[in-house]
């Protein structure tokens, strides 16, 4: 989602972008049964995402808007059907299931083994929360609002459009390889499904939900989305993603900011 969130905040939108994440989950689960170690494999998933986002990326930030999301959507379906069609490789929609990891050479036991995952995917979570944070207010970050307002005059001010929005969008896809990594150890499952537009479409409701005016929003979102996926199953099972529907479309009309904006607008309103 802190991916998607610098996308957003150059007003570009990625519908394919869970591609990343399938990129980060396989990476574990084919070096896995010879490298079964979780600090080899988290940088190895990082490093494959960065370079496949490099190379997208260097085709998609000639593109902006409609073009942009639905060139992602295209690229990430592509990734979808060769996971999917190449059985011999991947075992199709059956997936690959992943033995026991090791943690600094030692194996540990299942709940164990899950509440250290837990403490890295926490830790990596905060880790990066502040890496964005930082790289928002960096001249660099700042730019990315400039491609959304005003990109000619960026350009007229010598600095290139594009580079910043490739450098956005590789550390976007290096968080989505790690994300994917993580998944992909906590459930010891991988599947296309990974890939497929649903995925990178929760990705885009959380970042809107959460709102792109914080690296907080994201987290924020993600909070909201889990309270609002449980409650409106348990409520209504048969239509709960409509009620989550509902839930973005009003957002969308009446808070464009996001869960952020509206605490954010409360606690200025109190300061004031």
């Amino acid at each position: 989602m802190l991916g998607i969130l610098l996308l957003l905040r150059a007003g570009q939108v990625s519908f394919g972008h869970a591609m990343f994440l399938a990129v980060g989950a396989y990476t574990v689960a084919f070096v896995a049964p010879s490298v079964p170690e979780v600090l080899l494999l988290l940088p190895l998933a990082a490093l494959l995402a960065t370079a496949l986002g490099l190379v997208i990326g260097l085709f998609l930030v000639r593109y902006r808007d409609i073009f942009f999301g639905m060139l992602n959507l295209a690229l990430s379906m592509v990734i979808y059907s060769l996971l999917e069609k190449m059985y011999a490789i991947t075992h199709g929609t059956d997936g690959i299931r992943i033995a026991a990891l090791t943690f600094a050479g030692v194996s540990l036991e299942r709940e164990v083994q899950e509440w250290v995952m837990f403490g890295i995917a926490l830790t990596l979570a905060i880790g990066f929360g502040l890496l964005v944070r930082a790289y928002l207010g960096s001249p660099m970050g700042r730019a990315l609002a400039g491609i959304k307002t005003r990109e000619t005059r960026l350009e007229f001010m010598g600095v290139s459009a594009r580079l910043v929005l490739l450098f956005a969008y590789v550390l976007s896809a290096l968080m989505g390889g790690v994300g994917g990594a993580l998944v992909s150890m906590t459930t010891r499952h991988v599947t296309p499904q990974l890939a497929y537009w649903t995925s990178s479409g929760e990705l885009v409701f959380i970042a809107i939900l959460g709102g792109a005016g914080s690296a907080l929003g994201p987290f924020l979102g993600a909070t909201a989305f889990e309270l609002v996926r449980v409650y409106a199953a348990a409520a209504v099972a048969d239509a709960w993603q409509m009620i989550l529907g509902g839930v973005l479309l009003l957002v969308i009309l009446f808070a464009p900011g996001g869960v952020w904006g509206i605490l954010s607008s409360k606690l200025k309103g109190r300061g004031a």
